[in-house]
């Protein structure tokens, strides 16, 4: 029986470049639009530079020191500054089912406390099923209309938790 060392640590420039490259993978891999979502996001290739901005991180999943995808918090573009955003969660498929979604996520929220936010809100799609499960067990909400402007429109499914 083999183990997996898995390693949570914030992202750093090196990583920028095959971040971005999982994030597309798994896009692709899910069926997800190319347009309307991450895919297209400007600072794709600039995680590293954008999560620095003061209230905003972004964490990568290593397994035996291999990248294998990541999730963030930052800010809610044009919405209320007490409303943070949990951003760009995705793992590639071979390491899926190994709880590093969920080690991501309860980092993610741990740290996020050490903010003034009140609420997190995320955006997904809506045969995303395995991610709304577990977005739901950790105390996320569906609502009825995307909040800010994430310009990622093609999502269609969007969730909030009180902090």
């Amino acid at each position: 029986m083999s183990t997996n060392h898995i390693e949570l640590r914030k992202i750093l420039a090196k990583d920028n470049n095959e971040l971005a490259e999982i994030i597309r993978e798994v896009l692709v891999e899910q069926g997800a639009p190319k347009v309307g979502t991450a895919y297209e996001d400007p600072h794709l290739y600039k995680m590293h530079e954008n999560y620095e901005k003061e209230k905003g991180f972004y964490y990568v999943a290593l397994v035996d020191g291999k990248l294998v995808g990541g999730c963030g918090i930052g800010s809610l573009s044009k919405g209320n500054e007490e409303i943070c955003e949990l951003q760009k969660m995705y793992i590639l498929k071979k390491y899926r089912g190994l709880k590093i979604g969920r080690n991501l996520l309860i980092k993610c929220l741990e740290e996020v406390e050490e903010y003034d936010y009140k609420q997190c809100y995320l955006e997904t799609m809506s045969y995303m099923i395995p991610a709304q499960k577990l977005y739901k067990s950790m105390g996320f909400e569906s609502i009825e209309a995307p909040m800010g402007d994430t310009c990622h429109y093609s999502c269609n499914v969007w969730m909030l938790k009180q902090l």
